[in-house]
């Protein structure tokens, strides 16, 4: 049996859904209808939603329509863009009973070790339908890692502006792939980003765009978190996403929001944006009431969700969700990571922001979603030895274990 096709039609703007384009070439400068030069409006991926089986959701669904193991969320690709990249086996990732209640999603199963391969598989197969020789993007984390397989798997080129403090497990995933690495000050990034579009011809997979639009197919590939999560717990009540740009806390909306237009779930759980107080530009801009908007950055080792530069996307989520916006401080954020390390779950300080959002709201009337984003190997820290050798004789061996709290 042939594996289902995608339903997508066309590209539809947020910041006015009259509008609406063809569903190709896949726009990344966001709206250029409802757009200006300080505000950007992304566009959203619209489908024939009233042409969906929903026997999409049921289990065996892949099987009986010849979805090959290892296709990763091709699973899903009747409510995503056409998948023209090859999978590296992304999605399905663990769902965790963590505690009466609690469950975390753990992302860091994913091929790179983050949700940013769910996001990659449909970027990247833009740019192979585009015919680019590569991709661009600017990123000093996971997104970056994921861009680089993705594109080394689809046979592309791929050049990745980082910062000059990217961390060394990031930078060697980069260079494992083959990936071009550029390390510049970070205010470059983006307008080196967008003169390599211009020049070289590569396929931009990061923002391009004053607020943040992020590539018109990108969001669409976390749905398919909202979607696993559905499979195994129904609709929680609650999901608390760690949240830089806001897209991944979009896409899990989305996910949930199509599932319940479907009637496959009669509710949509609130979603919590869990971002660094040192910035927290989706909170700045719910504050004060705008669509998007841009905040002074401080200091804080939660990088991957460090943004300056809020977008639209968030505000959607949140609006319609009836969630709202967490800053938390990196103290919050470490104890969440204290707290998941000794449940045997080691993920980086961003990626236990959804923890640490659950544990300052307290409880929730109904399951709560955390989602993990990415694996501790990330964080900023690794690359560093945190063990000093150890006499050898026993004596010694047991005084250090006694220090440590264990009997011996």
């Amino acid at each position: 049996m042939t594996p289902p096709s995608t339903l997508a039609t066309a590209q539809r703007s947020l910041g006015d859904p009259d509008i609406s384009y063809p569903l190709w070439p896949a726009l990344t400068r966001g709206c250029p209808r409802t757009s200006t030069d300080t505000l950007s409006y992304p566009v959203d991926v619209d489908y024939a939603y009233e042409r969906v089986d929903t026997a999409l959701f049921e289990p065996g669904y892949a099987a009986r329509h010849g979805v090959p193991r290892g296709a990763g969320i091709e699973r899903w690709a009747p409510l995503l863009p056409p998948l023209d990249a090859p999978s590296l086996g992304e999605g399905g990732t663990p769902l965790i009973e963590f505690a009466p209640g609690v469950h975390i999603k753990d992302e860091a199963r994913n091929p790179t070790w983050s949700h940013k391969d769910r996001l990659n598989r449909c970027t990247t197969s833009a740019a192979v339908r585009a015919g680019a020789p590569g991709v661009v993007v600017a990123s000093s984390g996971n997104h970056g890692a994921a861009a680089a397989a993705y594109a080394a798997r689809a046979g592309l080129r791929c050049v990745v502006f980082t910062s000059t403090d990217t961390p060394p497990a990031v930078d060697a995933f980069l260079h494992a792939y083959g990936a071009v690495v550029l390390p510049v000050p970070i205010d470059h990034r983006w307008p080196l980003v967008r003169k390599v579009v211009e020049h070289c011809g590569l396929h931009p997979v990061s923002n391009l765009t004053a607020t943040h639009t992020g590539h018109a197919y990108g969001a669409e590939g976390y749905k398919t978190i909202a979607y696993e999560i559905h499979a195994e717990l129904g609709a929680p009540a609650a999901v608390f996403v760690p949240t830089g740009y806001g897209e991944l806390l979009y896409g899990v909306w989305k996910g949930f929001a199509e599932l319940q237009r479907l009637g496959v779930t009669d509710s949509v759980p609130r979603i919590f944006a869990c971002e660094p107080a040192a910035g927290g530009p989706l909170a700045a801009a719910v504050r004060a009431g705008v669509p998007a908007t841009t905040v002074e950055v401080g200091d804080t080792d939660a990088y991957g969700i460090d943004c300056s530069v809020g977008g639209y996307r968030g505000v959607v989520a949140l609006r319609a969700s009836e969630g709202r916006p967490l800053l938390l401080t990196d103290d919050e954020m470490r104890a969440a990571q204290r707290e998941l390390a000794a449940a045997g779950l080691w993920v980086e300080l961003s990626a236990a922001a959804g923890l640490a959002g659950l544990r300052q709201v307290g409880d929730v009337e109904g399951p709560a979603v955390c989602i993990s984003t990415s694996s501790g190997f990330k964080d900023v820290s690794v690359g560093t030895r945190t063990s000093e050798p150890v006499d050898p004789a026993w004596d010694e061996v047991r005084r250090r274990l006694r220090a440590s709290g264990i009997d011996a």
